[in-house]
């Protein structure tokens, strides 16, 4: 038995790697260098496009305890960014050339794996597949995927930021429905006419990322998912009476209706996570920090993602994939990477694992392995396959994990501690593993 693996980035070649030292043989297909997308341009695999750095190495951090997970699941990626790590203080960075030449080799050293240069234009029909062919997936294959997806594929992604819910004042902000209309699902954080124009000029004078000529729309942007900074650009009251309109909502505080209103909308099943409503930017991530955190109870909000725009061809994950990565309606196929809905390098590469992983266990028999809710590659999972009325992508993030037993003031110490406890419960899940199949 051979199974196809579409993509040799982060999470194809993780994938390989995953399914190849269980025994089983993987044919690896790239199209490079036979074709290159917009964006890359080095022969080898795992190319690093956007940035050397692997985020945070600390283990109270998001970045530095998903790496420790994929560690522990036997990341090939990791292994190699340690290898070709250069100083970059807290940081794991990487030499870009000399990690995807490593990767490369190791790949196609590995007995199990056969490397193809071929463009794949049409989905697997027959087999074990899994496609991970990631943000820039070509034209022709991406037209197929939406054909079995039924048409559930984004291409375009125009995502407001997230917040998180304990960093949240919750003083100056109330739960609250328009006209009182079903439950009080959203936050609303109310702005005073002096408040919304100081707010408003930070937001007219607030300075916007370049796109890539790949990230750029070919057409003009949806009006639903038009920037925030350009709305405003068409006059002071344009999004007072648009995302920020204050109908049907008075302040408890004040008894009166406030002169505009940022909703917050939650973003996860548990409630740890809420999206700025119609927040969609481009601003530079800074930027949105200096001026969103001028919004009333935000003043001190932690962001779990910021707002983005760009190329990013991804499934609508929770109609399509369960949390094995694995298609609902065919058992024999496996999304990884960025389509999935995953966020980041590492983030891509752990789901390379996990599906390689879950692949393997179909193929030889065993049971589903089965993550704690508390890890971060056990949420991620959970996050791409859970029920969601606006998917969008996510990347690792304390937020998205249960908040610690005990109150922790200290937001190091509370997350170091968060982040022990999730590594200890994927420990025993795994050691149970282990014994039983000794």
């Amino acid at each position: 038995m051979k199974v196809k693996v579409i993509g040799a980035g982060l999470a194809g070649c993780e994938a390989a790697w995953a399914l190849a030292n269980q025994g089983i043989q993987v044919q690896l297909y790239e199209m490079k260098p036979e074709k290159y997308s917009p964006a890359h341009h080095s022969p080898n695999f795992a190319e690093l496009v956007c940035s050397n750095s692997l985020k945070a190495k600390r283990l109270g951090s998001a970045a530095g305890m998903l790496k420790e997970e994929m560690r522990m699941l036997g990341s090939l990626t990791v292994d190699c960014a340690l290898q070709t790590s250069v100083a970059a203080g807290g940081a794991l960075a990487v030499d870009r050339n000399a990690f995807s030449l490593l990767v490369t080799q190791r790949i196609t050293a590995h007995k199990n794996i056969e490397v193809i240069h071929e463009e794949v234009k049409q989905l697997p029909t027959d087999g074990y597949a899994v496609i991970a062919t990631g943000p820039l997936t070509s034209d022709s294959l991406a037209d197929d995927i939406k054909r079995i997806c039924g048409g559930l594929l984004s291409f375009y992604d125009a995502a407001a930021p997230i917040v998180t819910f304990d960093s949240l004042d919750m003083e100056k902000v109330f739960f609250a429905a328009r006209y009182d209309r079903g439950d009080c699902d959203y936050i609303n954080c109310p702005f005073s006419r002096d408040e919304y124009e100081r707010f408003y000029d930070a937001l007219l004078h607030a300075q916007s990322a370049e796109l890539h000529a790949f990230d750029r729309p070919e057409k003009h942007v949806y009006e639903g998912c038009m920037p925030i900074e350009i709305m405003a650009k068409r006059g002071a009251d344009t999004i007072r009476y648009g995302p920020l309109k204050p109908v049907g909502l008075r302040d408890p505080k004040t008894g009166k209706r406030p002169w505009a209103v940022v909703q917050l909308r939650r973003e996860n099943a548990a409630g740890t996570l809420y999206n700025l409503v119609g927040f969609q930017t481009n601003l530079k991530f800074g930027e949105q920090k200096r001026v969103f955190s001028m919004i009333p109870g935000l003043e001190n909000a932690e962001f779990a993602r910021y707002g983005v725009m760009h190329r990013n061809t991804f499934l609508n994950s929770p109609n399509l994939l369960n949390q094995q990565f694995q298609l609902k309606n065919n058992n024999k196929m496996y999304f990884a990477g960025q389509i999935t809905g995953v966020e980041g390098y590492m983030e891509s590469a752990m789901s390379g694992i996990l599906a390689g992983k879950h692949l393997a266990r179909q193929l030889l028999g065993k049971r589903n392995l089965i993550l704690p809710m508390d890890c971060m590659s056990g949420v991620l999972s959970a996050y791409i396959s859970s029920d969601c009325v606006d998917f969008q992508p996510m990347g690792a993030n304390m937020g998205l994990l249960p908040p610690s037993e005990t109150r922790i003031k200290d937001k190091q110490q509370r997350y170091l501690t968060i982040a022990q406890r999730g590594i200890s419960h994927l420990k025993q899940v795994l050691t149970q593993e282990e014994e039983l199949e000794s």
